[in-house]
């Protein structure tokens, strides 16, 4: 065996979710969808769910009284019909949205012997089937709470996969492995400014589809940028 590959440490390749492998947010679709399944009002909803969305944007999200706000209906509703729901949702929304240029990115870290890592500030709820249908089996979401009986209760279980928070859960999921920062070598593809934190924290830091802001600031640390899909029209 050659030596070289004792030594050889663990690659991982993290993806952040929204705007970086799905050309939209999926946090904020599923909002517009429940309001079309007519699940949430559309004035009343629409106009808090956007408001929700601009504080993410702008870095001042407070995520437990978000992930309330956007799990109410699917609390309501119960596990089944939320899942027909999600499938629904899935149908319409999701599958159509997913570029070729992501799924040959996962592809080329998975040929090249990656662990893949979806790393999202939208909760579990949301996320799950769509890290599923995008074959990566590693995914760090928001934990959602649960009841005795197994169903969402609308708060987070433990810290939330956002800002800071995606370097503690980071390294919780390292820590379940006994490994630590030393122990593998990160590349981490995101397009958010609330993701500096981990974007610092990494080897090989990627902006990815990066808005003005993220682009300047990879562009002054000699960060990687991959505009992975076209700009928009």
């Amino acid at each position: 065996m050659n030596s070289n590959n004792l030594v050889q440490r663990p690659r991982l390749a993290l993806f952040d979710l929204d705007h970086t492998l799905l050309p939209l947010d999926s946090d904020f679709e599923w909002g517009e969808f429940s309001i079309r399944i007519g699940w949430a009002d559309k004035e009343a909803f629409g106009r808090r769910n956007q408001a929700f969305f601009d504080d993410y944007l702008a870095g001042r999200l407070d995520a437990h009284d978000y992930v309330r706000f956007a799990t109410d209906a699917v609390r309501e509703r119960g596990e089944a019909e939320a899942a027909r729901a999600h499938e629904q949702f899935m149908t319409e929304v999701i599958r159509p949205a997913i570029r070729p240029e992501a799924l040959d990115l996962l592809r080329s870290h998975h040929e090249a012997g990656d662990e893949i890592v979806i790393i999202t500030a939208t909760n579990e709820f949301v996320t799950t089937p769509i890290a599923k249908e995008l074959g990566v089996k590693n995914l760090i979401a928001v934990r959602l709470a649960r009841d005795d009986n197994g169903w969402i209760t609308g708060e987070i279980d433990g810290i939330p996969s956002m800002r800071e928070g995606k370097v503690t859960r980071m390294e919780e999921w390292l820590k379940q492995r006994n490994w630590s920062w030393a122990d593998v070598e990160c590349t981490f593809y995101s397009d958010s400014m609330n993701d500096v934190p981990l974007l610092e924290k990494v080897e090989h830091p990627v902006a990815t589809n990066p808005d003005a802001r993220l682009r300047a600031l990879a562009q002054q640390k000699g960060w990687r940028i991959l505009d992975l899909f076209p700009p928009k029209p």
